[in-house]
């Protein structure tokens, strides 16, 4: 590992605080961000010596740092590994969590962790999930809730935050509160209207997923699309 001068020695303007003023945390690296949140070391250890050793944990921390563990790197009290725990969960709430932003949807199944939380609702969600080119999703929105019409599902309610979001394609979902997962007549009309809207705006609707507390079925895989 090379040598870096200690905190205390770095000039005022290599220091984390201040590059991060000057020119945005993009510019720092993983070690100067840590540090920079560190604030400083302990008697025997340097900051950087710390914040070293956080940065090799966290790269093998597959599922995000965990407070005991936090605890076991020299110079990590208490009130730093809970700085450093509170930091992920922000970052998970404000720039989306493990399941949204990121995750790849190869099949319907891959769908039903992004609307879990749908699933026991009395009233039908109607949900667009934009995706990128590689297949991984973007953004995950509420169109509507009700009884859904074409009135309601109206291509441009579905299709402006995909055109804002750049998406390269959407799946589309709703949950049936009756429990049942037969499409009905009005559930295949939206569809097609919106695979011809995507068509249209060069957005592809790749699905449309129909869901309920016991499972789900897929428009595309039944044929109706």
């Amino acid at each position: 590992m090379s040598m870096r001068k200690k905190m205390r020695e770095t000039p005022d303007h290599d220091r984390p605080r201040e590059r991060l003023a000057v020119r945005g945390p993009q510019a720092l690296t993983n070690t100067e961000l840590i540090a920079l949140l560190l604030g400083r070391g302990t008697k025997e250890r340097d900051v950087w010596q710390v914040a070293g050793d956080v940065e090799r944990y966290l790269d093998h921390a597959t599922d995000g740092p965990t407070y005991k563990d936090l605890l076991m790197i020299d110079g990590i009290g208490s009130a730093k590994a809970c700085e450093i725990m509170a930091c992920f969960e922000l970052g998970r709430r404000y720039l989306g969590d493990d399941e949204l932003a990121g995750h790849r949807i190869g099949s319907p199944a891959d769908l039903l962790p992004l609307v879990a939380e749908w699933r026991d609702r009395k009233q039908e969600y109607f949900i667009c999930i934009t995706l990128n080119g590689a297949g991984e999703v973007i953004e995950r929105r509420v169109i509507t809730v009700g009884i859904l019409n074409q009135s309601l599902v109206h291509p441009r309610e579905v299709f402006s935050d995909a055109i804002t979001d750049r998406a390269a394609s959407v799946i589309l979902a709703h949950n049936h509160p009756s429990g049942t997962l037969d499409p009905s007549s009005q559930d295949i009309g939206i569809t097609r209207q919106l695979v011809e809207a995507g068509s249209i705006l060069g957005i592809r609707v790749l699905d449309h997923i129909i869901f309920t507390k016991k499972g789900y079925v897929s428009l595309k895989e039944l044929g109706h699309m």
